[in-house]
């Protein structure tokens, strides 16, 4: 038998090191060669560590959530051939992927014994599941100390759940309402984690100020249905958010200091004659902000296609790097789950984010009558260094007068 160790390759642009977020493998499973592993997030994409040999694994060596630095040992696998072991460490061809260099075998090399699982501690300790597990254990009366875990490190799966259910041992359910003292402790990992870190980045170097004003789109929301019912089936529908990027796209062409960065460790200030706008979009791994580039070059329809195709892309992962950097300014929408108002977070290193609220009919007094019309806020903030409050609301009040009469964002300037 031999035994190669797989390291955690170098994927270039000076990463150093990468989080583990995903295992398709636990010691024990066969694997093939090409066959995906693992995969790992660094700070600008996530990637799928393949299989460089085919074989057996007998050994991981970090868990999900944790990370590993270039050239650390990932895995062991063990193969058909001679008693050497030989590690691994070049990155497989993105495109079509092929068995990794193998560096020379190191001599009289002896795998490190590793700690066996130990069943005995395992119900002195938290059992390793996930919430959904956690739930039907619950659900079921099983208590998961019990349970001898398959997965990595131990962690319960459905599975194992089904073969302890099927040894007749159970936990017996007291009548009526007990009380529930379990915590589910569920570690911040991949692209939640970056989310949080960038969350916090955000607001810890970036003083907020927050403005809030309420625009009358009823014009607008006349237009759009008017707009819709004569689309090609080409066309995507129209919903208010191409309207607000070009009212954004005239507006930032007036006071260009929205349209900017800020390196607050270098004290430079970037304005960009390109508007290139980011449209946080909610998908099932987490808020991720995809790009609509050169905005200023595109028209309202053209404005429609491109953010359903990259949030789109978002929403099903397959976006490309590009289409997740590189915006100037932001947009942030719930939908009819806007609310009434809200406090969006600035996309670090921006400078200003416009948020969108629901739209709701309200009754409004024309001077002589209340008169039903359709309300709805936008909650923007800006970096208070950079953007004094006067002009910030000098900024949202020129939007608002575009999108109250939607014909002259159609007016070229």
């Amino acid at each position: 038998m031999a035994e190669y160790v797989l390291k955690m390759p170098d994927v270039g642009e000076g990463v150093a090191e990468a989080e583990v977020v995903e295992w398709h493998v636990k010691p024990g499973d066969p694997v093939r060669e090409d066959m995906v592993l693992a995969a790992v997030m660094t700070d600008k994409a996530t990637i799928e560590i393949p299989a460089p040999v085919a074989g057996t694994v007998t050994w991981i060596a970090v868990e999900v959530g944790e990370t590993v630095a270039v050239k650390a040992p990932l895995v062991r696998i063990e193969t058909e051939g001679s008693g050497d072991v030989a590690v691994a460490e070049k990155m497989p061809e993105t495109e079509k992927p092929a068995a990794a260099p193998i560096a020379e075998p190191l001599k009289a090399a002896t795998p490190k014994a590793q700690p066996a699982s130990a069943p005995a501690t395992l119900s002195a300790q938290k059992p390793l599941a996930s919430p959904a597990v956690r739930r039907r254990a619950l659900d079921g009366g099983i208590d998961l100390r019990q349970v001898q875990g398959s997965g990595p490190a131990g962690r319960i799966t459905h599975e194992d759940i089904d073969a302890f259910s099927g040894s007749g041992v159970r936990e017996a359910k007291p009548a009526g309402p007990i009380r529930k003292t379990a915590v589910d402790e569920i570690k911040i990992t991949g692209l939640r984690r970056k989310i949080a870190e960038k969350m916090a980045l955000s607001v810890s170097r970036i003083p907020h100020i927050t403005y809030v004003e309420e625009v009358d789109v009823s014009d607008l929301e006349e237009l759009r249905a008017k707009m819709n019912a004569g689309r090609k089936p080409e066309q995507p529908k129209l919903t208010i958010l191409p309207f607000l990027m070009q009212a954004i796209v005239k507006t930032v062409a007036e006071q260009p200091a929205m349209n900017a960065t800020f390196d607050d460790a270098a004290g430079v200030i970037s304005r960009y004659s390109a508007v290139h706008i980011g449209i946080a979009t909610q998908t099932p791994a987490g808020l991720v902000v995809p790009v609509v580039r050169h905005a200023e070059a595109r028209g309202i329809w053209d404005c429609a296609t491109e953010l359903a195709r990259v949030a789109d892309a978002a929403r099903n992962g397959s976006a490309q790097r590009e289409e997740l950097s590189g915006s100037t300014i932001t947009v942030s929408s719930l939908g009819a789950m806007g609310g009434i108002a809200s406090t969006p977070v600035i996309n670090h290193p921006e400078v200003a984010i416009i948020g969108v609220n629901k739209i709701v009919t309200r009754p409004v007094w024309d001077g002589s009558q209340f008169i039903p019309r359709k309300m709805m806020n936008l909650s923007s903030s800006f970096d208070h260094r950079i953007v004094d409050g006067w002009d910030a609301a000098h900024f949202i009040q020129r939007i608002k007068a575009l999108l109250e009469t939607p014909a002259l964002i159609f007016i070229e300037s």
